[in-house]
């Protein structure tokens, strides 16, 4: 792409392939905790209903709204309580166990270390994400990210998420990267896309899932392949 020279990156739903690491590490924990035994018949269901309760609360930590404390532990006692189970049933280890397997999981999305290899030959690489740095800095190393990317910008450390400009200049400032030499690659819209071109960097909406994409959003792809040919 003209003019660019650094790539930036969002890491879970984009590179990390969170739903398909959460759906294993969930099907583990549905058998390890018997959960079929507290009235949970459906594993499917299980992992159907976590996935759209999460989905939803990290939108709200994206936009500051809620804390990572409430995020996790909300995110399963509200699952919960929806299928029927009082959380107090569930032994307390359950989401420690979660945040402690998930991010041991090594899924990526289809291409993505063909892609990133390529890109690396011709741009710098970086990572900004919103993810919890411990869990975030696990994911990188046992998946074999850190080769391709030069910084790892994470909110914790930043103090703000994204979509906040801040942590975009943050970015840039480490990256010693301009905006017009810049673009940002990510799955949400509101923090990766509108956060970028708020701060005045271009953006590629990743829509694997082929979401409706908005009239004001301007590049995107389905398959993380389509960048050998945008780049």
């Amino acid at each position: 792409m003209q003019n660019k020279k650094h790539i930036f990156f969002d890491l879970d739903h984009t590179i990390w392939d969170f739903d398909r690491n959460a759906e294993e590490t969930l099907s583990e924990l549905f058998h390890t905790y018997k959960l079929n035994e507290l009235g949970l018949s459906s594993c499917a269901d299980f992992i159907t209903t976590y996935t759209e309760n999460n989905h939803q609360l990290w939108a709200d930590y994206h936009l500051g709204k809620i804390t990572k404390e409430f995020l996790r532990a909300e995110r399963f006692s509200k699952t919960f309580i929806q299928l029927g189970i009082h959380p107090d049933a569930v032994p307390h280890e359950f989401e420690d166990d979660y945040v402690n397997i998930s991010p041991t999981k090594t899924n990526l999305f289809d291409g993505a270390e063909n892609v990133l290899a390529y890109l690396q030959q011709r741009y710098t690489l970086h990572i900004i994400s919103n993810g919890f740095k411990e869990t975030t800095l696990t994911k990188m190393d046992l998946s074999r990210l850190n080769p391709y990317f030069t910084n790892v910008i994470i909110s914790e450390d930043v103090g703000v998420n994204k979509p906040n400009p801040v942590i975009f200049e943050y970015a840039l400032d480490k990256a010693k990267a301009s905006k017009e030499e810049s673009i940002m690659i990510g799955d949400s819209l509101e923090a990766d896309i509108y956060g970028a071109l708020g701060f005045g960097i271009e953006a590629i909406f990743f829509n694997p899932t082929k979401k409706e994409k908005p009239e004001d959003v301007k590049k995107q792809i389905v398959h993380l392949k389509e960048l050998l040919s945008l780049f």
